[in-house]
């Protein structure tokens, strides 16, 4: 509009500074009343043209339900009743495959021993020696040597294989505890769930000349003939409670300094279910 106003006043100008006096007046009617003309056509192309339409749109987000864990307060003192279960007779090296039936029982699943040792992963690995050096399996592998007699060479089976063969009866359910600090082990405990765990047959840390260095397929492992699998159901200031497959013994119990020290010495590995 402004811009309008500047061309009418020059065209206006020009007109009054070369035509008669007599024509100006005439010749700036017309001028005004085109001025007029072309302000009113621009006026109503502007209120034509189309203005944009605010739109809303309305999300309606997809809630995604998350399954919240229940905080476990930590006890002072716990005693789990789980059932206790004699590796013996029938597996003199089968503790650890006898306390993951106690842990499974414990949850409800219905299982054996026998069942547990057959389908136990194995590492096929004979003993030999070699270069004055005993090479025989891993036991963070499979299952080492002979679990049903003590007449041929064994040793046993730590967490892995365990963890493995347990995720077939709960899949998803097994919780490896395995390198946690020892107070870790009370969450599970405080909320009723025992703990599978690997310790030594003497619940102490043994002094190095328990232990020996073995080649495997998979490198060197440091192991001890006093390995042991033991079920924990409880603790409290003093002791540290649990089902012993070797003697059948319900909640025994140890110091639970000295049973934690047999623990870490044995490479803290703990597994339990949610």
């Amino acid at each position: 509009m402004k811009g309008m106003m500047f061309m009418f006043n020059i065209y206006a100008a020009v007109y009054t500074a070369f035509l008669p006096l007599k024509y100006c007046r005439r010749h700036l009617a017309c001028v005004f009343l085109t001025f007029i003309a072309f302000t009113l056509i621009a006026c109503s192309k502007q209120q034509a043209a189309p203005q944009p339409v605010e739109t809303k749109t309305n999300f309606n987000p997809v809630q995604v339900k998350q399954e919240v864990q229940p905080k476990i307060t930590i006890k002072d003192h716990v005693l789990i009743d789980a059932p206790v279960i004699n590796q013996l007779p029938e597996l003199p090296r089968g503790c650890e495959v006898t306390s993951l039936a106690m842990l499974l029982e414990h949850a409800g699943i219905q299982t054996d021993k026998m069942k547990l040792a057959k389908d136990i992963k194995k590492d096929p690995a004979r003993r030999i020696i070699k270069n004055g050096k005993v090479h025989f399996g891993n036991p963070h592998n499979g299952f080492v040597g002979d679990m049903y007699s003590f007449n041929a060479p064994g040793l046993g089976v730590y967490h892995e294989p365990i963890q493995e063969l347990g995720e077939k009866y709960m899949p998803g359910k097994i919780v490896n505890l395995t390198g946690k600090p020892f107070e870790e082990l009370k969450t599970p405990l405080s909320g009723e769930r025992p703990v599978w765990v690997i310790i030594n047959a003497e619940y102490r840390e043994l002094p190095d000349s328990y232990f020996q260095t073995w080649e495997t397929s998979s490198g060197p492992v440091k192991i001890t003939m006093k390995e042991h699998s033991v079920l924990i159901t409880g603790y409290d200031d003093r002791h540290v409670y649990f089902n012993d497959p070797l003697t059948g013994t319900k909640n025994k119990k140890a110091p639970i300094g000295d049973f934690e020290k047999s623990w870490v010495q044995m490479g803290s590995q703990a597994l339990t279910y949610k």
